[in-house]
């Protein structure tokens, strides 16, 4: 049985928690990073051998991934779940908490039973360095397309007409997050653009140092956050669930190494009239369950079976350097994406990337 340094983990616990959540594939880069250094360490994590322990480190980095995800977006999953108890015991679907919660659970079916089904085949046949390169150029080609057709629809559509002047805000946030922070609970009112303090906490912000107003800036950033969560899950909701699971089901072909899950269902949203902000937070929302749901899956056969012997260490270390790596990848894709940022540079490094791989590949 192979081995694994902790030097192995620690580089690719590292690329996993950062590849889950930005959309280049993160079981891309398992397969391709090992091929492309070479040596021990295409041996020691091979993720198509039959019986690695590298199955079982992906195991934990999977379950860190998750657990990263869900302790960033916890606010809004104790939201959604509670929206979803709600549901249950009241035997009705009203508010938008609700139909967004039961939106997830439907489109997490198909790519759980694609998952049951085909995960051994996908990973043994595909999960090889050459497959795998021409994969992650696909992938983007798909993200390249989707801004592209993106684009061409956002040009058709006709110049919206100037509304008449609106009456300049009052102190607070800005009038943009006005109705989410309230639907969100948050004592805020609105405000000139970059002054984002809760009512109940103006005056105090005045007589602090710079300590104190770097966190109230923090705190600020994050009521403006947790509001424009409340908002866009609202937008969300307002989908069909046939819309849903539809975008959902694009999750199946994330199973193939080289395809990004958060990317293929960020363009599939996006295709289905979503705006790119939207599309991204609806993948965040649907990875978390189905990534944490994979690995809890796989610890008892793979993580505490045979496969995990002698390596736990090595999982505790990498899987470690994986939470940490997704927090701070979410984090800043959030604010990235609400920024109106591209998936474009993405794209055109997955093409490079996955050519540039497979050029490798072939000729040394």
């Amino acid at each position: 049985m192979s081995h694994m340094t902790y030097a192995e983990a620690m580089v690719v616990g590292l690329v996993q928690g950062v590849t889950e959540l930005f959309p280049v594939s993160s079981l891309g880069h398992n397969v391709l990073i090992p091929a492309l250094i070479g040596g021990s360490w295409a041996q020691d994590l091979n993720v198509s051998a039959p019986e690695s322990p590298y199955l079982a480190f992906i195991v934990g980095l999977h379950v860190a991934t998750a657990l990263a995800m869900i302790a960033y977006f916890w606010r809004d999953w104790l939201r959604i779940i509670t929206g979803f108890a709600s549901s249950v015991v009241e035997r009705r679907v009203a508010t938008p908490d609700q139909r967004l919660a039961w939106m997830i659970v439907l489109a997490t079916v198909p790519v759980g039973i694609a998952g049951l089904a085909l995960e051994h085949l996908f990973r043994v046949v595909f999960s090889k360095p050459i497959p795998t390169a021409i994969f992650l150029a696909i992938n983007g080609l798909i993200l390249l397309g989707g801004e592209r057709l993106r684009r061409a629809r956002l040009a058709a559509k006709p110049a919206p007409a100037t509304p008449a002047p609106e009456p300049a805000p009052a102190v607070g946030v800005p009038a943009l997050g006005v109705a989410a922070a309230g639907a969100a609970g948050v004592g805020v009112t609105a405000a000139r653009p970059g002054s984002y303090a809760p009512a109940s906490e103006r005056g105090a912000i005045s007589h602090q140092g710079p300590a104190g107003r770097h966190a109230s800036g923090q705190r600020a950033v994050r009521y403006e956050e947790e509001a424009a969560a409340v908002a866009a899950d609202a937008r969300l909701s307002v989908m069909s669930y046939v819309q849903a699971v539809l975008i959902g089901s694009a999750q199946i072909f994330a199973l193939l190494p080289g395809i990004s899950r958060d990317g293929i269902v960020t363009v599939g949203g996006m295709l289905r009239g979503l705006s790119r902000e939207d599309a991204v937070r609806y993948s965040f929302l649907l990875s978390a369950p189905v990534i944490l749901a994979a690995g809890v899956l796989k610890i008892p056969s793979d993580l505490l079976g045979s496969l995990g012997n002698g390596i736990h260490g090595q999982i505790l270390v990498g899987s470690v350097l994986s939470f940490v790596g997704a927090y701070l990848s979410v984090r800043f894709l959030v604010r990235y994406f609400r920024q109106s940022g591209s998936l474009t540079p993405f794209g055109i490094y997955c093409l490079v990337a996955g050519l540039g791989s497979l050029v490798y590949l072939i000729v040394r």
